[in-house]
């Protein structure tokens, strides 16, 4: 890369839309996302949107494809391991020993990720959503129970509501699964250096997917499964009680796929293909294809 090329590359992401975008996109490798997604969850209008994503790709930042009748778009990560290279160029005058903890922390970002399996011990394991008040806090309820002595569970929100929605509560007292302890709290709680350090993050809502995460220490595996909101339902008591069972059950049938996983004999590029499959499971709020 030369001076010219860093210079376009740096232009392209200084200015907050397309920032934000490539960051989105940085997050969703390697599936991509749509371009109609990306404009969704940017707030953006598409036609808006297709001009950021043809300035980034011109830049060598996004590549696409087309699937089916859907425009995907991905992160180059070989143009942004390019970039940071150029930067670090002579990096601290050649003094090798300054530079190693900046190598360190470029190397998980771009090395292939090694075949080796998880270590066999206890797992922390974030679920996320916007609010933190239904969906997530049902997962935190259900993986604490039906993981017990092989998961610690916990919840967040990106914008928590500050209460847990009472119909989850009740629908968790119905089958027995300990409410005990649960609030609506902020992801940043488990961003700090002293927060437990988390192995797996779950979000369990689009929004939350879409959003700009803070840097989680340890590196964490990541996976979506989404599911429908039961706090949106509409109606009597019942009818929005009934939404909740249906979030519980698609809720637990996810956690006991990942229970079963036999964490501590497979590979870390299988396993993450199993999450990313347990995501697609009956009750998913799968992206539509978008153009």
């Amino acid at each position: 890369m030369d001076t010219s090329e860093a210079i376009t590359i740096l232009a392209a992401l200084a200015q907050p839309t397309r920032l934000a975008t490539f960051r989105l996109l940085v997050r969703h490798e390697p599936e991509g996302v749509p371009v109609g997604e990306i404009a969704r969850l940017i707030t953006v209008p598409q036609n808006t949107m297709s001009t950021h994503l043809s300035v980034l790709s011109r830049a060598g930042l996004a590549v696409w494809d087309r699937q089916s009748r859907s425009v995907i778009y991905r992160a180059n990560l070989a143009c942004l391991r390019d970039l940071m290279l150029f930067l670090a160029h002579d990096c601290c005058g050649g003094n090798a020993a300054l530079c190693a903890p900046l190598i360190a922390d470029l190397t998980p970002c771009f090395a292939p990720p090694e075949k080796k399996p998880m270590a066999d011990r206890i797992y922390n394991v974030l679920f996320l959503c916007t609010g933190n008040t239904a969906r997530s806090v049902l997962a935190e309820s259900i993986l604490r129970k039906d993981g017990a002595g092989k998961f610690h569970a916990f919840s967040a929100g990106s914008f928590p509501k500050g209460t847990v929605n009472p119909y989850a509560l009740k629908v968790l007292e119905s089958f027995d699964y300990p409410t005990e302890g649960l609030r609506s709290k902020s992801w940043s709680e488990f961003s700090t250096p002293d927060a437990p350090q988390m192995d797996f993050i779950f979000t369990v809502c689009d929004n939350a997917a879409g959003e700009i995460c803070p840097i989680w220490p340890g590196h964490p595996m990541t996976a979506h499964w989404g599911i429908e909101d039961p706090a949106a339902a509409q109606g009597t008591a019942i009818q929005k009680e009934a939404a909740f069972v249906t979030a519980f059950q698609y809720l637990k049938n996810r956690i006991s796929a990942f229970v079963a996983l036999p964490l501590a004999s497979i590979d870390e590029l299988v396993l993450n293909q199993k999450l990313r499959g347990i995501g697609k499971m009956d009750g998913t709020t799968a992206r539509k294809e978008q153009n």
